[in-house]
């Protein structure tokens, strides 16, 4: 059997995703890697391919000719996968295409019964390794559909979905593809080589704007510290590459376990590692050795979630009180000599304009390096979506091509989607003004942050200086809108 397993081209339309930082897609790798070796699998990471996706998989497919192409999205991914699947079928028309992902996960029932059905063969519900690897075996005559847990699949034109498997066992899964059988190159950050490592998967904090419980369950799992550092010189020594994100959705919920790994990887004497890391507020405030010792092990940056200042919206949100543990999070990681890039939500049902200028205010009190921030969205199944319906508040409840964090979905008792997104966009100018490096970002990057702060802000600050000039606030806010809206408008796939 040949398989070709790709993800989707869009990304979220701010200058770092756009240019900065292109990562290969870590589900695509660890599903390709765990597909028995007697059978052919390619990865296309279609961010690499964004100006020329139709062109590129004509090419690529009409040469390999697949048995079998696997689609991964998440929601606001799922209109370029369906326009994808469809130029595909339209390629190989005896092609079998199988989707996964949070999407096909949560909305495998929904997805049956769409008009776009017709196109998809099967879907991976949940982890897809073993789902994917027996579903490729049962293509070839070796093991059978309806024995498979996770997967859906047709029969007589209509979709049966075959009762949910348990979580998989990640002692057992094989590494995932970085070699030539990855087809699509150039990963980086700034101007490094970047790869991916996974060191646990699930989180078990309840936050119910987050969709992960119907990925995992509200489980944390941890893959053995043998494997991680396989994995880990991997990357390191095949892949010659010294920066690494880990994908971990919260890697930091078994302090004790993180020190066990940093001292395994500070007796491997990697020279030059950096790696990337999110975690919650609350453990990295709470473990200041642990934080130490991540330092020592090369950990260079952390996101944390500290998602809102108000306690109300905490509440809402289905979180504690953490802006209090944010602060010394980050005073935690400061000392040490880790960048802090802040998280914040906005949107929640009490927001008002003012209190979008608090949160603003509260993360450049706290001295985080760089901000990340995103607007409440309700995500299918999610609590959060459900709360938010009950309260009338969803302004978009079906176009899920908006849903990645920065487009207004919702509205609060204060302010409508339009205000909403329009404040969410105006503070951040206003409130935290153009980026400045901090000591950390420097000594991280000297090179890439000495080209911003004395080339591409001072001729970004000239550019747009001109344009709030002749338009004002508002218009320049509306050729940025347009330009959010032309971002993952893929021309040659419509």
């Amino acid at each position: 059997m040949k398989v070709i397993l790709i993800s989707m081209p869009d990304v979220v339309p701010i200058i770092i995703h756009e240019t900065a930082v292109h990562m290969p897609n870590h589900g695509i790798a660890s599903v390709g890697g765990n597909i028995d070796e007697e059978h052919d699998v390619y990865l296309i990471d279609l961010i690499r391919k964004r100006r020329s996706i139709k062109k590129y998989l004509t090419g690529t497919l009409k040469r390999i000719k697949p048995d079998l192409v696997g689609l991964s999205a998440m929601a606001w991914q799922y209109a370029t996968c369906v326009k994808i699947a469809r130029l595909v079928k339209n390629i190989l028309p005896e092609v079998k295409i199988v989707i996964g992902g949070y999407h096909a996960t949560l909305m495998n029932e929904e997805i049956a019964a769409t008009a776009e059905a017709e196109l998809i063969d099967f879907m991976v519900r949940g982890e897809g390794e073993d789902v994917c690897r027996r579903l490729v075996n049962a293509l070839a005559g070796k093991d059978r559909l309806d024995d498979i847990p996770s997967l859906s699949y047709k029969q007589n034109g209509h979709f049966v979905h075959n009762p949910r498997g348990g979580n998989v066992d990640l002692s057992k899964l094989k590494l995932p593809i970085r070699d030539k059988r990855r087809l699509t190159w150039g990963y980086h950050i700034i101007y490094s080589k970047i790869e991916l490592l996974e060191t646990s998967r699930g989180c078990t904090r309840t936050c119910n704007f987050c969709s992960m419980k119907h990925m995992y369950g509200r489980t944390f799992r941890t893959f053995p510290i043998e494997r991680v550092l396989a994995d880990l010189d991997d990357i390191y020594y095949k892949r010659k590459t010294n920066w690494v994100f880990i994908v971990d959705d919260n890697m930091v919920l078994n302090p004790a376990r993180v020190i066990e790994l940093c001292e395994a990887i500070i007796a491997r004497k990697y020279k030059n590692l950096n790696l990337v890391v999110q975690a919650d507020c609350i453990s990295m405030a709470k473990n200041e050795a642990m934080v130490k010792i991540m330092a020592q092990a090369g950990f260079r940056s952390v996101f944390l979630g500290i998602e809102n200042v108000s306690k109300k919206n905490l509440t809402v949100a289905g979180k504690g009180d953490i802006s209090t543990a944010s602060e010394k999070a980050i005073e935690n990681c400061h000392k040490y000599g880790m960048m802090v890039i802040g998280g914040l939500i906005f949107g929640f049902p009490e927001d008002d304009e003012q209190s979008i200028v608090e949160n603003y205010a509260f993360l450049k009190k706290i001295n985080a390096d760089a901000a990340y921030c995103q607007i409440l969205t309700p995500y299918p199944k999610t609590g959060m979506r459900e709360n938010l319906l009950n309260e009338g508040l969803v302004t978009n409840k079906t176009d899920y091509q908006k849903y990645s964090g920065l487009w207004a979905n919702v509205k609060t008792k204060h302010l409508d989607s339009a205000r909403l997104q329009y404040f969410f966009w105006y503070h951040r100018q206003k409130v935290l003004g153009w980026w400045e490096p901090s000591g950390n970002a420097r000594n991280q990057g000297k090179g890439w942050t000495a080209i911003w702060r004395f080339l591409f802000r001072p001729v970004m600050k000239v550019f747009y200086g001109r344009i709030l000039k002749k338009h004002g606030w508002e218009g320049r806010y509306q050729r940025e809108v347009a330009r959010w809206a032309r971002m993952n408008d893929f021309k040659d796939l419509n």
